[in-house]
C-alpha cells in the first residue's frame, strides 16, 4: 500500500478559453486606440510650442515688431488647449475601457482569484460599446492639460511678453508709471494689456490649483508598495 499523497486536482480556469481569446483581442484593440489619441495630444502640444517658438524668434529679432504679437500668441495657445482638451476627453473615454479590463479581467487572472471580481463590469463595458460616453467634463479636461503642459507654456509666454516690453520700449522704463505707459501699443490702451496679463495668469493658476486638488491623475505619484518595484 503506497503512502504517497493523492495528486491534487488542478484549479478550474477562471474564464473559458474562447472568452479569454476574444477579450485579449478586445484589450489589444482598445490599447491601440488610446495610443492613437495619445499621439494626437502630442501633435496639438507640438503645434502650440512650435507657434510660440516662432513668435518668440520674430518678436526678439525684429525690434519694431510690437509686443501685441504675444496677445495673438496667447489666442493661438488657448485655441490649441481647447482642441487638445477635446481630444483628451476622447482619449480618456477609451482609456476608461482599458482600465476596466485591467482591473476586472487581467487582475483576477494574475491573482488567480475570483474574489477580486467587483461589480457588474461586463454590463458597463457592453453599454459603453453600444453607446460611448465621455467620462469627464470639458472643464476637467482643460484643467488636466493645463496642469500637465500648458500652464508652463503660458508662464513662458507672459515672461517673454514682459521681457519684450522691457527691452524694446521706445521710452526708458524707470518707474511703474513708465512701465504702464509702455504697455500701450497702437489703439490698445495699457489697462487692456494689463487685464490680459492678469486674467491669463489668474485663470491659469486658479484652474491648475483647482484640478490639482479635486481631480486625481492617471497615475498615482505615491503608493505604499512603490519601493518593491526597485528590482
Amino acid at each position: 500500500m503506497s503512502d504517497s499523497p493523492e495528486p491534487r486536482p488542478l484549479p478550474l480556469p477562471l474564464y473559458d478559453a474562447g472568452y479569454i481569446n476574444a477579450m485579449s483581442h478586445f484589450y489589444r484593440g482598445e490599447l491601440g486606440r488610446i495610443m492613437v489619441w495619445r499621439q494626437r495630444l502630442d501633435v496639438t502640444t507640438t503645434w502650440a510650442i512650435t507657434t510660440s517658438t516662432t513668435i518668440f524668434t520674430v518678436a526678439f529679432t525684429v525690434r519694431d515688431v510690437p509686443h501685441i504679437i504675444f496677445f495673438f500668441n496667447l489666442l493661438i495657445v488657448w485655441t490649441m488647449l481647447w482642441i487638445e482638451a477635446r481630444r483628451y476627453r476622447f482619449y480618456d473615454a477609451f482609456r476608461a475601457r482599458v482600465r476596466m479590463l485591467e482591473a476586472h479581467f487581467l487582475v483576477p487572472m494574475v491573482m488567480q482569484s475570483r474574489e477580486t471580481l467587483a461589480g457588474d463590469w461586463r454590463k458597463l463595458v457592453a453599454e459603453d460599446l453600444i453607446l460611448p460616453r465621455f467620462k469627464m467634463g470639458r472643464f476637467e479636461a482643460i484643467g488636466r492639460r493645463l496642469k500637465r503642459n500648458y500652464a508652463f507654456l503660458f508662464v513662458v509666454i507672459l515672461s517673454a511678453w514682459l521681457t519684450k516690453i522691457w527691452l524694446h520700449s521706445t521710452e526708458p522704463i524707470n518707474s511703474v508709471h513708465s512701465f504702464y505707459d509702455a504697455l500701450r501699443v497702437g489703439g490698445m490702451p495699457g489697462w487692456l494689456v494689463a487685464a490680459v496679463f492678469a486674467g491669463t495668469f489668474t485663470t491659469t493658476l486658479g484652474i491648475t490649483m483647482y484640478i490639482t486638488r479635486k481631480s486625481p491623475g492617471e497615475v498615482s505619484d505615491f503608493g505604499d508598495h512603490h519601493a518593491r518595484w526597485r528590482l
